[in-house]
Order: structure tokens, then C-alpha cells, then sequence
């Protein structure tokens, strides 16, 4: 009797597993964020060949299928993989290889770092990243005596936090030929008593840049590889780089055919007559893990290094009111020629000057309402009066709202209490077009996109200044700084139909957290760890 009874049950199980559908992942008991249209949370979802196969309730979706992986995530909540619409991937993994002169106290501090740096990196130049003269007691720019002195026969070059300005030591000065003569557009070199200091701001940049030898292929690998797995880890799993060549792009596909590189990329190529060449004659690239299709435009530099272009002069600087980095004529230019092959633009514009030229060069090209997607990445100060021109031509506002939090200790000082009122104003954008992408621009900022986040909702720093939060009234809701981060950046790619949101047919890219951030305290939020990052479906970055 016992016999037949074990042998009913076996068959019973037998049968009901043959009727289960075999799938590559089930996850269940979770409290899984679709960001779909209506904002609709489930229990559970398979995955099939890299792809949502049904979404439903716990018991549903496991009676239905078998998973080769199943994962009880114990009411944790499920997120898309989130997105960065506006970062520097390869710049970023760069930044890993150099010295980190992030959060410095001083010169002296970065001087410090730099020579324990040198000493286990004692060949080539010496390159450095991150230093930030507004965090210092002393906020006027550093000049290089004391850098020469140390490096006296080695090329130093140190980039600035926004990677708009540099110090370069005398050794790297004399290599690129630099004495302080050349007439730049949209550039200068600092100079004290009639020397120059080093400091180079945005155009004057490259002149010492283009100096630095390439990476070789080997570390051309390892400079994307380590972007990829710090990515991976903060829950990412689509980067837009912003301003790359064209040799960049055929060297991502080749780790990409290898299996190497996973990352999906959304990469900008810079504004260079090779990459528009080469673009333009092979057209579009588009597979599942790499979307080419725009171009990277600067119209002017940063406003802690007081190169973004404003229309009346900084407040705490007078005689300067900053400077587009080309003629009006080049941007109107490039505008037609990327409309005329259909390509999408995209313009650093951090000024309100510049805003306001880029603004009205896409008005009278795009000519009203369209749905080609051109964007100004940052649109971090713009005059009251040109919000309008956003919506007018539906132009995309990019924006990164570590930015704000990032600035607000000086940006009143650069700008004024009446100017910045419509800095930074997330929310007045948004309502332009009813939708925003959001990224953070690492490795100027962290690349954590809970900070981007906690940024957008909170608008206070990680200690919690200022209480109550920086313009609080350009906060987004958790629901808008969610869909910032996952379909409308995809949105802002051209990518909604396939990623951004958990729905049928999208790619499985999804992360799991430990806390629900649309439900935690400001505090929670920062505490939150990121559990598990899937992309495609595969496991790509689990917590130890």
C-alpha cells in the first residue's frame, strides 16, 4: 500500500514538473518595481533567452515555469537595471589606472597623494584626477612650482574634478611646446605675474593632453574592464559615454564579439570631422549591447573652474563672464549637418549663455515639436525666460542631480541668489516635455546611482545640509527620480521598447536591493547595498 501511494506521489510530481515550462530564471516573493506606464508593481517574473517572458504573482509564475535559476528574494524589492544617461565609462576606468585626487583637503594633500602614487607607478607621465580647488581652505587655483620641484624631469598632468581645467607641471609644459603665446578660442592659460601657473581651462586642456601617449591594447582592456565591474556592482547595466571616437567604438566591439565587455553602451561620438566621417558613411550601429547614433557637442566648460558661459559676469568674479568653446557658426554648422543625416545631438551646455544659444540653434533646425531626441546634457543654468524653449522643440533637458548637491556650498557665490534660483531646477524641466533622463557624469561624480537618487528627492548631501534641502521645490518625486533612472533614460536612447521598465519581451535586466528606496528615510536610502545585478538574465554582480 505504502509502495503504491510513493508511487502515485512520484507521478503526480513528475507530471506536474513536465507541465512547467523550462526557463532560464524565476524570481519570486519579491516586490518587483515594472515601471511601466501605470507604475505597476508584481511578485514575480520569468526569464527566457535573456528576456521577460510573464510577470504575475508568486504562486502563478512558479506553477507555470522551472527555473534553471530561482531566486526567493524574501520581499526584497526588484528594480530595471538602472541607467546612466550622461557618464564617461572609458574616461572612468581611466580615472581607476591614475591617482585619485577626489575629496582633497588642500594642494598639499594632492601633492602628498601624487608622490605615493608616483611611487609604485614610477615610469611615464604622471597623471592624476579629481582634485577640487572648492573644497579647499584656500579656494584659488594652485600653481606648479611645488609640482615642478618634485617631478622635475617627469611630465605631470592633473586633471580637475570636471575635467575642464588641469595643472600640468613645467616638465609637461615644455613637451607640448606650451609658453603662454598661442590665441585660444574658448580656452585660456592662467598666468600670475606674468608666468604661467599651469592651470589650463577647457580648450587649453588638450594642448598638453593630446601629449599623453595612448594606452596599449592591453590596457585599453583593462581600462574598460574595471569600469565594467565597479558598473556592474552599483546596479548598472546601460552607461551613456559621452564623447568617444570612432576607434573607441570599434575597439568596444571587439571586446563585445569576445564576451569580454557586457555592458550595454550608449556611446556619443565627440565632435571630430574623423568620427562624423566615419559615422556618417557606415551609419547607425545598433546590437543588443551598443547603440551609436549621436554626437557629443561642447558648448561651453564647467562652473566650478568658471568656464561655463554665462550672459552677465560671475558674481564672485567680475571681469569674467566665461566663454563657448567654438564660434556660434561651428554649433549651427554641426547642427545641420547632424539633422540632415539624421543623428541625434547632444550639447554640454552648463551657462545660461550657452544654454541659450544651444537652445535657439535647435529651435530653428528641429522647427517645432518632433520626436527626434536632441538634448542638452546638464542644462545646469538657464534664464528664466528660455525654459520655454525646451518644449517648444521638444528638446530633451540631461541632467545629473549630484550636480546640485555637489555645488551648492559655492554655487550662490559664483552665480547669485537671483540667477541660481534657475540653476539646477529639475523639476521646471521636467515639466517641459513630462519626462527627464537622469545620470550622475562619473567620474566627476560618484558613480552610484542611489546618490543620483537620493539627490533628485532629497537635494541634501550625505550629512543631511541643508536641512530641509538645496531649492527644495526642484525635488523630484521617488516615482520621477525612478523613471529617470531606467525607462526615460532608455527613452532618451531611443531604447523604451526593449529596456527601462520589467515587462514582457524587454531584456532581463533588473537589480535587487536591500532596501526599498521608494519607501525609505533619506538616511535608508543611503544605507541601501545592492544585492544582486542581472542583465540579460545572467548574474553579472552579487554581494559577498
Amino acid at each position: 500500500m505504502k509502495a503504491t501511494l510513493y508511487s502515485l506521489f512520484l507521478a503526480i510530481l513528475l507530471t506536474s514538473c513536465a507541465r512547467k515550462e523550462a526557463v532560464d530564471v524565476v524570481i519570486y516573493n519579491a516586490k518587483v518595481y515594472t515601471v511601466n506606464n501605470k507604475f505597476e508593481t508584481v511578485e514575480a517574473f520569468a526569464v527566457k533567452n535573456g528576456k521577460i517572458l510573464e510577470l504575475g504573482k508568486s504562486d502563478d509564475i512558479k506553477s507555470k515555469y522551472a527555473g534553471r535559476e530561482e531566486i526567493d528574494a524574501d520581499g526584497k524589492a526588484v528594480y530595471p537595471g538602472f541607467i546612466d544617461a550622461h557618464a564617461h565609462f572609458y574616461g572612468y576606468g581611466q580615472s581607476l589606472q591614475t591617482a585619485d585626487l577626489r575629496e582633497t583637503k588642500s594642494w598639499n594633500e594632492v601633492l602628498t597623494r601624487l608622490t605615493d602614487f608616483a611611487k609604485t607607478h614610477p615610469d611615464g607621465w604622471l597623471i592624476g584626477n579629481g582634485w577640487d580647488q572648492n573644497d579647499w581652505d584656500n579656494k584659488a587655483f594652485p600653481t606648479n612650482e611645488k609640482l615642478t620641484l618634485l617631478f622635475p624631469d617627469r611630465p605631470v598632468f592633473l586633471n580637475r574634478i570636471d575635467g575642464h581645467a588641469a595643472i600640468a607641471n613645467q616638465k609637461a609644459l615644455d613637451d607640448a611646446g606650451i609658453k603662454g603665446e598661442q590665441k585660444l578660442v574658448g580656452g585660456d592659460m592662467l598666468t600670475q605675474n606674468g608666468k604661467l601657473t599651469g592651470v589650463l581651462i577647457d580648450n587649453a586642456v588638450a594642448l598638453v593632453e593630446r601629449k599623453i601617449p595612448s594606452p596599449d591594447a592591453k590596457l585599453a582592456e583593462k581600462i574598460f574592464i574595471d569600469a565594467q565591474k565597479n558598473c556592474f556592482a552599483a546596479g548598472l547595466t546601460t552607461i551613456d559615454d559621452c564623447g568617444l571616437s570612432y576607434l573607441a567604438v570599434e575597439f568596444i566591439e571587439k571586446l563585445q564579439k569576445e564576451n569580454k565587455l557586457k555592458m550595454r553602451l550608449y556611446v556619443m561620438l565627440s565632435d571630430e570631422p574623423d568620427n562624423y566621417k566615419y559615422l556618417f558613411s557606415r551609419g547607425p550601429i545598433k546590437t543588443e549591447r551598443l547603440n551609436v547614433r549621436a554626437f557629443k557637442v561642447y558648448a561651453d566648460g564647467a562652473l566650478g573652474s568658471r568656464g561655463a558661459c554665462l550672459l552677465h559676469p560671475y558674481s564672485d568674479m567680475p571681469d569674467k563672464t566665461g566663454f563657448l568653446l567654438s564660434d556660434q557658426k561651428h554649433f549651427e554648422e554641426v547642427a545641420k549637418k547632424i539633422a540632415a543625416n539624421h543623428f541625434q545631438m547632444c550639447t554640454h551646455a552648463i551657462g545660461d549663455s550657452a544654454n541659450r544659444v544651444i537652445l535657439n540653434i535647435y529651435n530653428k533646425i528641429l522647427k517645432g515639436k518632433n520626436d527626434q531626441r536632441w538634448r542638452i546634457e546638464h542644462a545646469q543654468v538657464v534664464n528664466a525666460n528660455d525654459f520655454g524653449l525646451f518644449g517648444s522643440a521638444s528638446i530633451v533637458p540631461s541632467v545629473q542631480p549630484t550636480h546640485a548637491t555637489s555645488d551648492m556650498y559655492w554655487a550662490r557665490q559664483r552665480l547669485g541668489a537671483e540667477r541660481l534660483k534657475s540653476a539646477y531646477a529639475y523639476k521646471q524641466l521636467l515639466k517641459q516635455n513630462g519626462w527627464i533622463p537622469l545620470g550622475t557624469d562619473f567620474p566627476v561624480e560618484n558613480i552610484n546611482p542611489l546618490l543620483t537618487f537620493y539627490a533628485a528627492t532629497v537635494r541634501e548631501d550625505v550629512k543631511g545640509f541643508p536641512k530641509g534641502g538645496f531649492q527644495v521645490e526642484n525635488a523630484l518625486t521617488p516615482e520621477e527620480a525612478l523613471r529617470g533612472m531606467t525607462i526615460w533614460a532608455a527613452k532618451a536612447n531611443f531604447e523604451e521598447e526593449e529596456k527601462g521598465s520589467l515587462e514582457k519581451g524587454k531584456f532581463a535586466d533588473f537589480v535587487i536591493l536591500d532596501h526599498d528606496i521608494l519607501k525609505s528615510t533619506p538616511q535608508n536610502i543611503l544605507k541601501t547595498k545592492v544585492l544582486k545585478t542581472y542583465l540579460n538574465g545572467e548574474k553579472v554582480y552579487e554581494a559577498k
